[in-house]
């Protein structure tokens, strides 16, 4: 997660530590391996340019990561880098240069020095279109004062818990729905249960969630014909998702001066959400003044925010168009992964709007000292602390067997077992906005799916998984359904 808010003058210093000494040890778990050089003793910061680094050619060492692994697999780089370098390293990427952490208590000593209005990493080639296109802003890119009034304004209707209940029903109608739909694939099978990659389902069902708690109303993806243009949103948002990655290291302008596909895919996805979220906009506008107040019944969160005179419509219209891209790509891929992936994969939500990092493996820290009390550096205010959440949800230094998928570990009440781990949505004031509509999306579609289904994976194998801003998995998941009720598919 990126913030600013440390002062220049100060350390984030713990007392008396060795200079990388390994990470802390616990419940029986492994050391992470040190760099070289581990074992030396200071109370004092000692300089930026010692923390562990493959080197200052930025460009060079962007050429032997594309070369070894490629953009899409940022994540396992960069658990190559922490093998090889310890609790702490920094890497230059192209012109993006960063500082890696992996202990959960650096992690929250760097949040612990937010200031009021943090920054977050802004994700170049979304900033390059906005910029380009003089496309309007909402919290996701905002900085300063104008975030901190949309972010207020927004979090009174997204994140309070006496709102966000009135996402229960909406969200249960959704799900409900998507159960009838795996009922009638039953039933047309004729087998009694049905298999196959659900995976297009999960996207048409994020989308009628997340437009059911945005304008309180129903858009009919879980049909057995689809609305084409509905489906053109969806299409474009993973375009849009797909199509950063490789424009995370380099500036977006070379891509635009040069007129590659890249930066033309990017651009037509950006312009197919825009203009879609504008129409889903306008019609609910004009419907609504056509209507007028019907009843007292809780029209959505885009009905609460017309009435509430603190936000501009151009900003409602722009905090609408993140909240739409967000919240259908984020919960789906969560939704697929999380049935064969291990603990810690991270849910990130880059994604997304507000969220304070480009994805699950990249999350980090703008700090104004970019230092961790393991290794007592001193950096400069525009210093890019990332916390690698795929590394540390694999790290048994800080979980018990983390390959193994095991809900059950963060019902602990002890915070060496779960603090500061669990930060898919990010932490502090600008955590990720869509947070509690995702939470309820996810758990309450599971609790539909596991009272009507047996689920099961047919081939029991590890997934790879591929970085686009968010982890995705590398090839489809084919589970198979059996309903609990048999009857249940005949109706």
């Amino acid at each position: 997660m990126l913030a600013k808010g440390l002062p220049p003058r100060s350390v984030l210093v713990k007392g008396c530590q060795t200079f990388l000494s390994a990470l802390r040890e616990g419940l029986g778990r492994p050391r992470v391996p040190t760099a070289e050089g581990a074992g030396i003793s200071t109370r004092s910061p000692r300089p930026f340019n010692e923390i562990p680094s493959p080197g200052d050619n930025g460009w060079l060492n962007l050429y032997h990561f594309w070369r070894e692994l490629g953009t899409h697999k940022i994540h396992l780089h960069q658990v190559q880098n922490f093998q090889k370098y310890g609790p702490i390293y920094r890497e230059k990427l192209g012109n993006v240069e960063s500082v890696y952490v992996i202990d959960p208590e650096d992690v929250a000593l760097l949040f612990k020095f937010e200031g009021p209005s943090p920054e977050r990493f802004l994700i170049p080639p979304w900033v390059a279109y906005h910029e380009y296109y003089q496309r309007p802003v909402g919290v996701l890119l905002k900085k300063s004062a104008a975030w901190k009034r949309d972010r207020l304004a927004l979090n009174q209707e997204v994140m309070v818990p006496e709102t966000t209940k009135n996402f229960v029903p909406l969200l249960d109608a959704v799900s409900r729905d998507f159960v009838s739909v795996l009922h009638r694939r039953i039933k047309k099978a004729g087998s009694g249960n049905f298999s196959g990659d659900i995976s297009d389902d999960l996207f048409r069902f994020a989308f009628e969630s997340i437009t059911n708690v945005i304008f309180g109303e129903r858009q009919g993806m879980l049909e057995e014909v689809v609305d084409p243009e509905a489906q053109q949103f969806i299409n474009a948002i993973y375009q849009m998702f797909h199509t950063s990655a490789p424009m995370l290291n380099l500036p977006p302008d070379l891509f635009r001066l040069f007129r590659t596909k890249i930066w033309k895919d990017h651009v037509a996805a950006w312009d197919t959400i825009f203009n879609k979220a504008e129409a889903y906009t306008q019609n609910f506008t004009s419907e609504l003044r056509q209507k007028g107040k019907v009843d007292h019944n809780y029209r959505g969160i885009l009905y609460r925010l017309l009435g509430d005179s603190r936000l501009p419509f151009e900003d409602i219209k722009a905090n609408v168009t993140e909240m739409l891209a967000g919240d259908i790509h984020d919960p789906a891929v969560a939704l697929v992964r999380d049935g064969a992936q291990p603990e810690g994969a991270g849910y990130a939500t880059g994604r997304g709007f507000g969220r304070p990092a480009p994805g699950p493996g990249r999350h980090g820290h703008n700090a104004a000292a970019g230092a961790t009390p393991e290794s007592q550096h001193q950096g400069d205010s525009e210093t890019l602390v990332q916390v690698s959440l795929y590394a540390l949800g694999r790290e048994p230094t800080f979980f018990f067997d983390p390959e193994n998928f095991d809900p059950t570990r963060w019902l602990s009440k002890d915070k060496n077992v779960t603090h500061f781990r669990n930060l898919g949505f990010g932490w502090g004031v600008r955590q990720c906005l869509g947070r509690r509509i995702a939470e309820l999306e996810m758990t309450i579609f599971l609790i539909n799916m596991l009272e009507n289904f047996r689920v099961e994976i047919q081939h029991l194998s590890d997934v790879g998984t591929t970085f686009n801003l968010i982890l995705m998995p590398e090839k489809p998941i084919s589970f198979t359904f059996w309903p609990f009720n048999q009857e249940a598919t005949q109706e």
